[in-house]
């Protein structure tokens, strides 16, 4: 029993968060400690931070599970951060823009298999172990080509069989490299190649194949800071439901996009942006410069404004605010089955490929 994991985990705007991370140890407490860490990493994701700053909140975590952890056993004033060992890999993957953003502590670089069959691995700065503290965890933004192959991994695939992680890079990157009819079929072919023996420290290797968001599943607006905007706005977006052949769902849509719109108009900071996505749901997104990030509350029965967000959130399946270098985000996410049924495109409308596809721990 080990401490090492992995996760996927469904991010607003259509996007995916991978997530590979290692306790150092075995047994209960290194087990018990990782289930604490991925669980964290799920509140994290839930707020949208950016790969750096979900890992510096982590490391904050560490410290404090470390002082917990030492509590007690040491003189009073004797520093004990540091107890427990981590290392973690983030990244975000938007399959709109096909950026793949991440951040490392402490952790072996992602490898990537491109289209043309080269492999290789990723130049990503790599930060501090978790527990550490006080020093910063530095980004890095990749562009993959529609279907890529990205591995992440924890460091007991490779070192298993070689001692010189040099070597064990090579072998994991010759394996990648593999011919296979799928993710599982690699999956099982790394695994054999790189743990013949079963070896006794756990592994943990997460294979996903990018994939590209269409873009004429994909709409856009500016919208201008001025009321008769709200109008235009909402037509266009119907206009464009009707492309998707989405009709049914317009009613709704056009509620939320004029709650959403109004709100960034009267509360936000010009340029403001509207986005349709057309996924496995219906994503409306609204943009705008402010930063402040708008709170759910139920207006009383004379208040002439305050229903909004709350109309937003009843009518939709989601919604949420994520932070952006440029300001805030407000996105709902509205079911398929809202719209009539299951999606059903119209003929000159290909179909979307999910961005990640067979996740495999071994």
């Amino acid at each position: 029993m080990g401490g090492d994991w992995f996760d996927v985990i469904g991010l607003s705007g259509a996007r995916v968060a991978l997530v590979v991370g290692d306790v150092v140890g075995h047994g209960i407490h290194a087990a018990a400690t990782m289930g604490r860490l991925r669980t964290a990493v799920r509140t994290l994701a839930d707020v949208d931070l950016a790969p750096e700053e979900l890992l510096t909140r982590l490391d904050d975590l560490v410290i404090r599970l470390s002082a917990e952890s030492g509590a007690g056993a040491e003189p009073e004033g004797t520093q004990v951060a540091g107890d427990i060992g981590a290392t973690c890999l983030y990244a975000v993957y938007d399959p709109v823009s096909r950026r793949c953003s991440m951040a490392l502590a402490g952790h072996p670089p992602p490898a990537v298999v491109r289209p043309d069959g080269t492999a290789g691995f990723l130049d990503v700065p790599v930060g501090p172990p978790l527990g550490l503290g006080g020093l910063p965890f530095e980004p890095a933004d990749v562009t993959l080509p529609e279907g890529s192959l990205l591995a992440l991994y924890t460091d007991g695939l490779i070192h298993a069989r070689h001692a010189d992680i040099g070597e064990g890079l090579d072998a994991l990157r010759e394996a990648l490299a593999a011919p296979a009819d799928s993710l599982d079929s690699l999956c099982d072919h790394v695994v054999r190649t790189m743990l013949p023996d079963h070896s006794a420290d756990d592994a943990a290797l997460l294979l996903v194949r990018s994939r590209a968001l269409d873009r004429r599943r994909v709409a856009v607006w500016d919208v201008d800071a001025e009321a008769a905007a709200v109008a235009r706005t909402r037509s266009d977006a119907v206009r464009v439901l009707d492309e998707w052949g989405l009709e049914e769902a317009a009613s709704v849509t056009e509620l939320v996009v004029s709650e959403l719109v109004t709100n960034a108009i009267r509360y936000g900071d010009p340029p403001i942006q509207l986005r349709l996505i057309h996924d496995r749901m219906l994503i409306c997104e609204v943009s705008d410069s402010s930063s402040t990030a708008p709170h759910l509350r139920r207006a009383r029965v004379l208040d002439e404004g305050g229903r909004g967000l709350l109309l937003v959130a009843q009518l939709t399946e989601r919604w949420g605010t994520r932070q952006t270098a440029a300001g805030k985000t407000i996105w709902c996410e509205q079911p398929l089955a809202a719209a009539g049924g299951p999606l059903t495109p119209r003929r000159d409308s290909p179909p979307h490929d999910r961005a990640v596809s067979g996740p495999r721990a071994a």
